[in-house]
């Protein structure tokens, strides 16, 4: 794989056209992080909102979720196919449930944000998953790389980690000031990035990118540690994983620098309502316009059908999502809504026209 001159590793350094300064912008001189330019940021007016909010959604935990035939694929069935397509040479995807994705690139095993307990908060408290994940734990196979887009509970789960095998060999890649967390559970290769710095390993290059999010874990360290997502770079494929984002500027100026990309993994779930959610969370028709501005060949839905985070029918998303592709001018083939353990090849590179 070339290196690109821009595109140093671990510098730090955006690549032409991305505006720099001595402090970068989305670092805070108090030391915590802020959206990137010209992208809406988190909180202002939010209290107004909060406790209306809060009041629905203990209305809606309280009901039972009717999932549809077919969202989640047995799970004798889903292991099954997970190892058949781990046995071939091919590069793959599974969903294993909101931003939980199980990708195969260039021979490494990556694992994103593995939300894999039953509730996404401290302990026994936040809201409860509806599904089981896609392919227990202990069903997955070695993980090379474990890539975790930011401090939530519903994408850093303490609990799965716990479980997780495989510590001492694994490479962990996170944004900045998160490194920590890991060490302190065992973990013993973790790189931090900020974003546009890279990581080289195996032949595929990991690229921290700005998206638009915030970050807390527990109640007085709200934005001390970075958000991110990922380009996962390698001859086989490029692959976008969204993390949590809302919509802005920024999207189609990563997709002239990084673009183009095979697959977005993007959210298109938790935006409703827009007031508190939209410097957070993408409506299904602003992930078809993030995948389009990535310059993106296929779209695929995510953190959506798995627990419930807010007040949006929890099986809205992929309806509108597919319906949004179609509007722009996407054909279905490339706007995949997953089952929850489904396992899907990544075509390769190569296998799309030479002026897409």
């Amino acid at each position: 794989m070339s290196k690109r001159k821009d595109d140093s590793v671990g510098t730090g350094k955006p690549e032409k056209g991305v505006k720099t300064a001595e402090r970068p912008w989305h670092h805070l001189p108090n030391g915590t992080f802020r959206n990137p330019p010209g992208c809406k940021s988190r909180g202002q007016g939010r209290l107004r909102y909060a406790a209306p909010f809060f009041v629905e959604m203990i209305k809606i935990g309280a009901r039972k979720v009717d999932v549809p035939e077919g969202h989640v694929v047995p799970a004798v069935e889903a292991s099954h196919a997970l190892a058949s397509h781990h046995a071939g040479k091919d590069d793959y995807l599974t969903w294993l449930g909101h931003a939980c994705f199980l990708i195969r690139q260039a021979g490494l095993t990556i694992l994103t944000d593995p939300y894999l307990s039953n509730n996404a908060g401290p302990g026994s408290l936040g809201p409860k998953r509806f599904v089981e994940p896609g392919i227990a734990i202990d069903k997955l196979p070695p993980i090379d790389v474990l890539i975790v887009s930011h401090n939530h509970y519903d994408h850093l789960d303490e609990r799965a980690l716990a479980r997780l095998p495989g510590k001492e060999r694994m490479l962990v890649i996170v944004p900045l000031k998160l490194g920590s967390f890991f060490l302190q559970r065992g973990f013993t290769n973790v790189i931090e990035l900020d974003w546009y710095q890279s990581k080289d390993y195996r032949g595929v290059r990991f690229t921290a990118l700005p998206v638009v999010h915030w970050s807390r874990r527990v109640g007085l360290d709200t934005n001390k540690t970075l958000w991110a997502g990922f380009s996962i770079k390698s001859s086989s494929h490029h692959t976008f994983f969204g993390g949590d984002s809302g919509y802005g500027p920024v999207f189609d100026e990563l997709g002239k620098t990084y673009g183009p990309f095979d697959t977005a993994l993007l959210g298109i779930g938790a935006y409703a309502p827009r007031k508190m959610m939209k410097a957070s969370h993408a409506t299904p028709e602003e992930a078809i316009q993030m995948s389009i501005d990535l310059r993106a060949r296929r779209a695929v839905g995510m953190h959506w059908g798995t627990v419930l985070l807010t007040v949006e029918p929890p099986f809205e998303p992929p309806v509108r999502f597919r319906a949004a592709g179609r509007d722009k001018g996407l054909e279905d083939e490339n706007v995949w809504i997953m089952r929850i353990g489904e396992t899907r090849t990544l075509p390769p590179t190569s296998a799309w026209p030479s002026n897409s």
